[in-house]
Order: structure tokens, then sequence, then C-alpha cells
């Protein structure tokens, strides 16, 4: 029987987490990670094998903490109407005062055309965000008499400009000028 961890999993993935938004995983040392996760190197290498294990954890994390989270709210029918909830997905992103971005997208840049493995996951969360934004635009009373194909396409839309917010709040973007691009989406689609 083995040793039990001496160490909480998801804090540490937590703090690996934020080694990697703010230095990307090629600035990331290993040294810096184990700062971070408070453990010790053999702790480190008993629950993870090297830094792109421990990398994929911290995208699993966030799948499971964040775009878990953004899904439920998006499909929740008791939430309201459905271009309600996408306005506010996509008005959370002027939130971001600390211009971390969104660990996801910057996965979708830092490493998913060199990491088959990061490819795989980021794309995962990605359809799995679009289909719970077709799913928001079902909900609202112009989308719900939208054919589906009208419903994916839109979805896919209001994704790609979900994740170039992202990207804008990042680089410096002000919350008026993120807001005009907000307002001219929905603009379109209502």
């Amino acid at each position: 029987m083995g040793r039990p961890r001496e160490f909480d999993i998801d804090q540490a993935l937590d703090r690996a987490m934020g080694v990697f938004w703010q230095k990307g995983y090629d600035g990331a040392s290993l040294q810096d990670l184990l700062g971070a996760m408070q453990i010790a190197r053999g702790s480190l290498y008993k629950a993870f094998e090297d830094k792109h294990s421990i990398y994929l954890a911290t995208l699993d994390r966030y799948d499971r903490t964040v775009v878990e989270a953004g899904i439920a709210f998006l499909s929740d029918p008791e939430a309201g109407d459905g271009l309600t909830k996408i306005r506010t997905m996509l008005e959370s992103v002027k939130s971001d005062k600390a211009r971390r971005g969104c660990f996801l997208c910057n996965a979708a840049i830092d490493r998913a055309s060199l990491d088959a493995a990061v490819e795989t996951k980021v794309a995962k969360m990605l359809s799995r965000l679009q289909d719970a934004i077709a799913v928001a635009l079902k909900q609202s009373r112009r989308g719900a008499r939208w054919s589906e194909a009208r419903r994916r396409s839109t979805a896919a839309s209001i994704l790609n400009t979900y994740m170039g917010l992202r990207v804008l709040a990042r680089a410096g973007h002000s919350a008026k000028a993120l807001q005009a691009i907000i307002d001219r989406t929905l603009e379109a689609i209502s």
C-alpha cells in the first residue's frame, strides 16, 4: 500500500496553472513549478511524470472548474433567456483586470499547434463550449425558430468572438472597446 499524498493535488495544480498562465509553457521551469506548487521534487515525480504531464493536468483542472461552469450556465434552462446568458458570457471578459486572458485560449495559442495532446484537449473544450452556446441560442426566443445548422454556425461565430475578446482583453483593450464588439456581435444575431 502506497503512502498517501502529502499535498492537495487540486491546490498544487491551481498554483502550477498560475505559473503556466504567467510564463507560458516554455517559460515555466520545473523549479518555478516546484516553488509555486510548494511540493518537493520527489512528490512531484510521484504524482506527475514531468512538466508536460503537469501542464496537461492543469488543462484538465481548468476544464473541470472553469469550462464546465460556463457550459453549465449556458445550458441551464432555468438561468434565463439564451441571448442574455450569451451576453453575460461575453461581458465577463471585461472583468479580467489582471489581464491574464483565458487559460484555454492561451493553451490554444501557446501549445496546441506544437503538441497533439494539448491540441486534442483544447479542441474538445472548444467544441463543448460551442455546443453549449448553440443550446443557449435554442433557449432564446429568436434562436428557437432557427434551423439547427443556423444555430451551429452562429454558435461558432460567437465562440470566435469570445476567444478574440479574451485575447483583446489580455492585450489591454478598454472595457468600452470590448463592449462595442459585444454589442455589435449581439446586434448581428438578434
